[in-house]
């Protein structure tokens, strides 16, 4: 396998802050929060009742007839964000080999909505109500294989079936396609489970905030954590070599530069977390020093020991407040699988524009020796961001990017 520099040349966003880059893009450097009261259904009932829902999506505005009663919110969403992506890379599926393009996307749920609904339809009207499409549209996979039909798309293709830390590793697993010979690869990730079925199954991991004040409700590194507020939506984005972009005449946003993946040691085993680990690795991946790394856009899960553990990490790795930190989450909740693409995603603008989002309504507790941007956008001179993401059950993920060297 070759170690061909692999770069991002198409993004696109769905998430609460925004529909397409630019937009998200605003919103982030505003400080414009897409978390709220729960409108996709009723939440009285559950004690959390707060999301980051997206707005603003007509799916019939974006996509053909034929594919809204096969598809659950999710997909509509990973279809209209991979059009935004592949145009904004000035990519035509249809003038390029079928089998030089791949997609390998991350799903922490599959297409829960579409689920619920169908079993609604079984227990209250039987068995002949049930679409056929039911056997494929909750799926894992649903995503990656929809935007590869749509798109025409049949070289090597996956899906990676884990939470937060699965949109670094489809990223992750793109970018090994690519040094393997495949020309392009969409990735990155969509998730959308604001639905009953869906909400139960997130409270049932204890992590959810209950909360109901939006501004106080998310708030990793801050005295008043108590967990988080859950989102829908994520970011695809286009990956190629760097050989196969210039021939397109394409520019990038920036390098897959560095990875790495650990798994966290049982509970109680007395070993550290895997966090720092996941984090050394993808800097020796990247060729890079601690030193040479301008911002990280944190996990931040929102709960105090997970938080702790993350700014040890940070600490062990960097030094006290030694490198700015940001969260830029805290203004559309965690995503699952969507999550971290948008982070990557956020972190390439932020390389373009040379400005670090601050992470909005959070109150540092200082017990965290960390120096996290809030308050107001920094203006710095970034070259390299590292992004990180931890899945529950122990998953540990980290992404070095790296900015386009100047003309």
């Amino acid at each position: 396998m070759s170690t061909a520099t692999v770069v991002v040349t198409g993004l696109g966003v769905a998430a609460p802050t925004g529909l397409g880059a630019r937009e998200h893009w605003a919103a982030t450097l505003g400080g414009r929060s897409g978390i709220g009261r729960l409108t996709r259904f009723d939440p009285s009932g559950y004690p959390a009742k707060l999301a980051g829902e997206i707005t603003g999506f007509a799916a019939e505005e974006h996509l053909p007839g034929r594919l809204i009663p096969q598809t659950d919110r999710m997909t509509r969403l990973a279809l209209a964000a991979a059009d935004w992506a592949l145009a904004d890379a000035a990519v035509r599926p249809d003038e390029l080999a079928s089998f030089d393009m791949g997609v390998v996307t991350a799903s922490a749920s599959g297409g829960f909505e579409f689920g619920q609904n169908e079993l609604r339809k079984l227990w209250s009207q039987g068995s002949q109500y049930v679409s056929a499409y039911q056997s494929f549209a909750w799926f894992y996979a649903v995503n990656s294989g929809q935007i590869s039909i749509r798109n025409g798309m049949k070289g090597p293709s996956g899906v990676v079936v884990s939470d937060q830390a699965g949109g670094l590793d489809a990223v992750a697993q793109a970018r090994r396609q690519i040094r393997r010979g495949t020309r392009l690869v969409v990735s990155g990730g969509v998730d959308a489970s604001l639905c009953p079925w869906g909400w139960v199954a997130q409270l049932a991991g204890g992590r959810l905030s209950t909360s109901e004040d939006p501004a106080r409700a998310y708030v990793p590194f801050d005295r008043d954590a108590c967990g988080h507020v859950p989102g829908e939506g994520g970011a695809i984005l286009i990956l190629e070599s760097a050989e196969s972009a210039r021939e397109r005449g394409a520019p990038s946003y920036g390098e897959i530069a560095g990875y790495g993946a650990t798994f966290d040691p049982r509970p109680g085993s007395g070993r550290p977390p895997g966090l720092r680990k996941a984090v050394e690795l993808a800097l020796a991946d990247a060729g890079a020093q601690p030193g040479d790394v301008d911002v990280v856009f944190a996990d931040a899960a929102g709960v105090p020991d997970l938080d702790r553990a993350e700014a040890a990490a940070l600490t062990q790795v960097f030094g006290p407040h030694g490198v700015p930190v940001s969260v830029p989450k805290t203004m559309t909740g965690r995503l699952y699988s969507g999550a971290a693409p948008l982070d990557l995603t956020t972190a390439l603008l932020a390389l373009r524009d040379g400005i670090v989002p601050a992470t909005v309504n959070v109150e540092l507790s200082p017990e965290y020796g960390m120096d996290l941007v809030v308050d107001r956008p920094r203006r710095l001179g970034l070259r390299t961001a590292l992004v990180l993401a931890r899945g529950y059950g122990g998953f540990n993920s980290a992404v070095v990017l790296r900015a386009p060297a100047p003309h």
